[in-house]
């Protein structure tokens, strides 16, 4: 696999990349490119569309309002998908953009925005999210893009679960534990090869105490603290992310 190349420009398209294919970029694409970067006929960029890998490009621009993508290379093989799911309570809409933009920076595999009984912010616009986990993935030189599931209230999501995600670890990031330090019982479910995992943050008010009763009753869930201090939720997402990746995730 190349080394992905920090100085050029990234752009996701939804079309199958092969060798000697050329692409019309789309109206807003092709703006982007000549307008608003000015990108000249000739230049490259990079493309990658989540499954073909990710491949050199050459613009060829027919003016100032279309062009097309000639690609030239393939650069970067396929990665395969992450398979960490991050569940979370949905924020409003600035803090969310970042949030999303984190998990994807992370290495989650798909997001679910998940209701509870103190989440702010009932409506979700999974259109914008989609956006933000792709505008993440080109920035970022991530090439398997996460998924955004549909919102699930959290009571039809633990229903679900032991059919949905069988032999798959909740985390539950839990402000009430008694201990601080997540490393504990993270290394404990190393010890035998980490299982599939997920890892649920809470809204702004944190989980009521009838979800956190919920929560540690069933099996298939762990809770985890995440240090001495209260937490915003989008601060919570990259702490948990952090050292779930470092522990038993890919950083390894």
């Amino acid at each position: 696999m190349g080394k992905y190349e920090f100085n050029m420009q990234r752009l996701f398209l939804r079309h199958i990349l092969a060798d000697g294919a050329r692409i019309e970029a789309d109206r807003g694409q092709a703006n982007y490119l000549l307008n608003v970067l000015r990108f000249k006929d000739g230049d490259y960029v990079l493309v990658f569309n989540g499954s073909d890998g990710e491949w050199l490009a050459k613009i060829q621009s027919s003016g100032r309002r279309a062009c097309s993508l000639q690609l030239m290379e393939r650069t970067r093989d396929q990665t395969a998908p992450n398979d960490l799911i991050y569940m979370f309570a949905p924020l409003k809409h600035a803090r969310l953009d970042y949030m999303v933009q984190k998990a994807v920076e992370m290495g989650a595999g798909s997001l679910m925005p998940v209701m509870t009984q103190h989440t702010q912010s009932s409506r979700v616009n999974v259109e914008r999210m989609e956006a933000n986990v792709i505008e993440a993935a080109e920035q970022c030189g991530v090439l398997s893009v996460p998924t955004v599931l549909s919102p699930m209230s959290l009571k039809d999501v633990l229903t679900a679960w032991p059919e949905a995600h069988a032999g798959r670890k909740l985390l539950f990031c839990d402000e009430g534990e008694e201990t601080n330090n997540p490393l504990l019982t993270l290394v404990q479910l190393k010890e035998n090869g980490p299982p599939p995992l997920a890892i649920l943050i809470g809204p702004e008010g944190g989980f009521s105490e009838d979800e956190r009763a919920l929560l540690k009753d069933l099996d298939f869930v762990t809770p985890i603290p995440l240090g001495p201090r209260i937490l915003r939720a989008d601060t919570a997402a990259v702490a948990a992310l952090a050292v779930v990746q470092a522990t038993v995730g890919d950083w390894k």
